[in-house]
């Protein structure tokens, strides 16, 4: 291989390599318009409400309480995926957070899943979807849908983030 090719070679392998670099380095993590980042930090969630759903008609959300119960919890949501609500009541659960967004027309949904001492993440294979209404990194609104015959009524969940 001669010098010039040799140059051309190394010029070639740079590009492809920021080109790569730069490719890992930018993901963007959106749902519903909203990054990633602002899903992260410590919210309370402030009310529970209801859409086209009597509100006496769900009597327990997250297999663990009813919804007023999580009324003043705090959910604490860190980068890494892992997280904790705590009832007002100081009953904390371990969870590990993600978001779920196919796209094709599909709703973008906050989903998470308990973790309890001992469990792998990847071995829990239960958890819930949340649909997202909205986050501006202060407010977040959360859907959990509830069937109704052959529709959907909904919890709907206000969360005000801490710190801001």
């Amino acid at each position: 291989m001669n010098n010039n090719m040799y140059k051309r070679f190394q010029f070639t392998a740079l590009i492809l390599f920021v080109l790569i670099l730069v490719d890992s380095c930018t993901v963007v993590n959106k749902t519903a318009g909203v990054d990633r980042s602002k899903f992260v930090g410590t919210w309370t969630l402030n009310n529970v409400g209801y859409q086209s759903l009597i509100g006496n008609a769900v009597t327990k959300v997250f297999d663990q309480a009813p919804p007023a119960d999580f009324i003043g919890s705090t959910w604490i949501l860190t980068n890494s995926g892992n997280g904790q609500y705590t009832l007002a009541n100081g009953t904390s659960q371990s969870i590990y957070w993600s978001y779920y967004n196919p796209g094709n027309g599909v709703e973008p949904a906050f989903q998470f899943k308990k973790i309890y001492q001992g469990d792998k993440v990847k071995d829990v294979d239960s958890g819930y979807r949340l649909n997202i209404s909205s986050n501006d990194g202060a407010t977040m609104v959360l859907k959990s849908p509830v069937a109704i015959g052959n529709s959907n009524g909904y919890v709907v969940y206000t969360f005000t983030k801490k710190g801001n």
